[in-house]
């Protein structure tokens, strides 16, 4: 059979240097399909449950969270305003992600216009950097609290918390920007098939045709750093505590943070396996990589409000 060479970028055939045999030249390459948990086809209808009902629980629980802080004033202050952040970060989450899946699982809809899914795929990794940089706030809170407790409530006023929840938002939306100019330039090859159940970062750009190394390292890089300033200020709230005088003191301010802590592990330990498990897992099932993409986003949402409650 005689081979094509193409490239596809969206909504153009560019010539590409390879070679591809028994491939169909797209007529709508602005299109993309996903497929959902790919090996486990069979199972959606079963993966949808577990799927639904972490949704409802996450949405009901933030909105919940969200609801006692409005109507409780004494809830009113630095940590419980940290703690709406979270909440509304973890329902955007869910409401940007889990429709799309559910209806792949349920509808079969697998078609997603190429700008829905960079829409989607922003969104997904500005939330989880908005997320973590939420967690670096709550523990920089409860470092002031707990290493300088007299200087608290004139370091954290609400001003202070309203600048940082400003901050955050605009480092997430501009820490995700980079990525998502250079998956609107690259040209995409072969198929525009995505194997996942959304648009996530590298399972789109394992479709492009240029070297996606650079996407792999920024990253990492992003998460290095909240987990550093994170480690740091959980290392000096230790000092602090460690130092008290008392080991009932120990317990009853370490206490303080066993939520922060259950939270961020919550967090970063789906969310690092599954990068992990992108750069060295080549062995790994690919319906286990995207098993843990999901859980990365489902589980934290879900469980925040349970932790925090």
């Amino acid at each position: 059979m005689q081979e094509t060479r193409f490239c596809l970028r969206v909504g153009h055939l560019l010539p590409y240097c390879m070679s591809v045999s028994n491939t169909t030249v797209f007529t709508n390459p602005s299109t993309f399909i996903l497929l959902g948990i790919t090996g486990l086809e069979a199972a959606h209808i079963w993966i949808s449950i577990p799927f639904f009902v972490t949704y409802a629980i996450a949405i009901l629980g933030n909105f919940t969270i969200l609801f006692i802080v409005k109507r409780e004033t004494s809830l009113h202050g630095p940590p419980y305003y940290f703690l709406c952040m979270l909440a509304v970060s973890d329902e955007a989450l869910c409401m940007c992600t889990i429709p799309k899946m559910l209806s792949i699982f349920w509808l079969n809809s697998r078609e997603i216009d190429f700008s829905a899914c960079i829409t989607q795929m922003y969104f997904v990794h500005c939330f989880t950097v908005m997320e973590s940089e939420i967690f670096v706030a709550m523990a920089f809170d409860c470092y002031v609290a707990i290493c300088d407790p007299l200087r608290h409530s004139t370091t954290m006023t609400n001003s202070v918390v309203a600048k940082i929840g400003l901050a955050m938002v605009l480092l997430g939306g501009m820490l995700v920007l980079p990525c998502l100019l250079l998956v609107r330039q690259w040209p995409y090859c072969r198929t525009n098939i995505i194997p996942h159940s959304y648009c996530e970062h590298m399972a789109m750009v394992k479709l492009a045709c240029n070297d996606i190394h650079i996407s792999s390292y920024y990253g990492l890089f992003v998460t290095g750093v909240d987990v550093f300033f994170i480690t740091m200020s959980y290392i000096q709230i230790l000092r602090a505590i460690f130092s008290l005088p008392t080991k009932d003191t120990w317990i009853k301010t370490l206490g303080t943070c066993t939520s922060h802590l259950c939270a961020i592990l919550a967090f970063y330990i789906p969310g690092l396996f599954s990068l992990f498990t992108h750069w060295f897992g080549q062995n790994v099932p690919l319906y286990f990589h995207i098993l843990m993409a999901n859980v990365y986003l489902l589980v934290p949402p879900m469980l925040n409000p349970i932790i925090y409650g």
